[in-house]
Formats: structure tokens, sequence, C-alpha cells
């Protein structure tokens, strides 16, 4: 149980988190919009995508600076999409989610403010792939290769600094769940592929499987796809009913997966599994 002064401390620790996270999920729109037009991510600064002016300090504030401007530019008064302050304002929510969860991901006694950090990587990381993939049907392969990467670093660190058996353990574990994600995926896209004609997952989804797994290991990618999985066909086809998807059009199954994924971080697997196993029909 925290104690009092953590109690009475943690309103304004997690309203310190918020506007870090904002702030963060400012820069991530930049690089949703940037990277895949081949843009540097730092250079020239924020400006105007339609008029190319430069903005103010005061422009580029997290939320309040769209709600200032009215949500149009001051400069050409064309409009400014309102999903900058919608990713702002939810990475900022994730941001605060990761700080209060205690996924039980990494082991028994994982060091808890290297276990927010990397939750607040993980998030920060997925989120851009998400407006890509919604945006473009399409993952950057750069993000995709180095998130497997850092997932690997962040379990090799949080386990060998609990005891070298928990270490070994959760490496071997979180390197094979990689590998099955990647190979599992692109089993099933290549089966399809046989019997349709086409693939059922694109190369860019298999590489995000390979990442969920570095980061979630063999449970927790295995529950994660589950919910993909049953939101992506719960949506999908909603979709299809109404009239927003043609039978054989494509839509972006990342998102679906970048969810399941922060779900089983936010939560742990074990909650998820009672949930899904009445929904599954099983007894």
């Amino acid at each position: 149980m925290a104690s009092p002064t953590l109690s009475a401390l943690l309103p304004l620790l997690a309203t310190s988190v918020a506007l870090v996270g904002a702030c963060v999920g400012s820069f991530l729109n930049v690089v949703a919009w940037r990277l895949p037009r081949q843009e540097s991510l730092l250079w020239p600064g924020s400006h105007c995508p339609r008029c190319g002016t430069p903005l103010a300090w005061f422009e580029n504030l997290p939320v309040l600076g769209w709600l200032v401007l009215r949500g149009r530019c001051r400069h050409c008064h064309q409009p400014i999409s309102a999903r900058y302050p919608l990713v702002e304002s939810l990475c900022a929510g994730l941001w605060v989610a990761v700080f209060l969860a205690r996924p039980q991901l990494m082991g028994m006694h994982p060091n808890p403010l290297l276990l927010v950090a990397a939750g607040w990587i993980l998030a920060s990381w997925l989120l851009p792939m998400v407006l890509i993939d919604l945006d473009n049907l399409w993952l950057p392969e750069a993000m995709l290769r180095w998130g497997v990467v850092v997932g690997i670093a962040a379990t090799a660190i949080l386990g060998f600094l609990q005891d070298p058996n928990t270490g070994r353990s959760l490496l071997l574990e979180h390197l094979l769940a990689a590998g099955l994600g990647l190979l599992g995926f692109e089993a099933v896209s290549a089966l399809a592929q046989s019997a349709f004609g086409r693939p059922a997952l694109g190369l860019g989804d298999a590489k995000l499987a390979a990442l969920m797994g570095a980061w979630l290991g063999p449970t927790g990618l295995a529950v994660a796809v589950a919910l993909a999985v049953l939101a992506g066909a719960l949506v999908g086809g909603l979709a299809r009913l109404l009239g927003k998807l043609g039978p054989q059009q494509p839509f972006p199954f990342g998102p679906f997966l970048a969810s399941g994924t922060l779900a089983v971080w936010l939560a742990g697997p074990a909650v998820w599994i009672q949930l899904l196993i009445p929904a599954l029909g099983q007894p």
C-alpha cells in the first residue's frame, strides 16, 4: 500500500507525467508525418504543412496551441487537423496509464522505475507506427527492427538486474517469442497465399509480431494477438456491414496488434485470459 505522502503526491506526479507525455505526443506527430516522406525528424523545425511558415513557441504547445489557434494556421488560415491534439492527449493518457500500471511481464521483482521507463518507450514506439499504418497501410521497417532490439535490451536489463537466473530465463523466453511471432505470422500469410491467392497479413505485421514477442514474451504475445484478432474481426466485420469497407478491401491490422500489446502491458496477461476464456465459449 502506498504511503500517505506518496498518495498525496500521486496527482501531482500523474499531472507531470501527462504533460511530458503530451510533449512526446507532439514529437510523435512529427514522426508520423515526416517518416513516410523520408524527411528529417529534426530539421527544419515545426512548421505549417500547408504554407511552410515556422511555428512560434506558443503554437507548438501540446493541445493548448491548437485550441488557442482554434484549429487554424494563423498565417494561411487553413485548418489544422484535430488529429494533432488527439494524438497528444492519447500519448499523455498512455504515459499516465503506464505510470500507474504494474505489468507482470519482466519477472517477479523488476526495478519499478526502469519498468515504467520501458513502458513509456514501448507506448511511444507503437503510437507513430499506428498512425503511419492508418495513413499508408505500411509499417516502417527501421522502427520495427529497432523495436525488437530495444525490447530484447529492456528485457535483459530488467531481468539481469534481478538475478542471473531471471535474466537468462526472460531473455530466452522473449527471444523465442520474437521468433515465434515472426515465423507464425509469415506462416499464416503463406497459407492464405496458397489457399486464396493473396496473403492474409503484410510482412510488416509479422515484424510487428516479432516486436511484440520481444517485449511481452510467449504468453503475453499469444494474449495480445488474440485480443488483436478479436478486435480486428469485430471492427472489420462491422465496417463491411456498414459499407465502409469493400468485400476484399484491406485495412490496417497494425493498430489492433499495437492496442493488444499495450493492453497486455498495462493489465498483464492473466486478466485478459480470464476475460477471453468465457468470450471464446470455454467452460
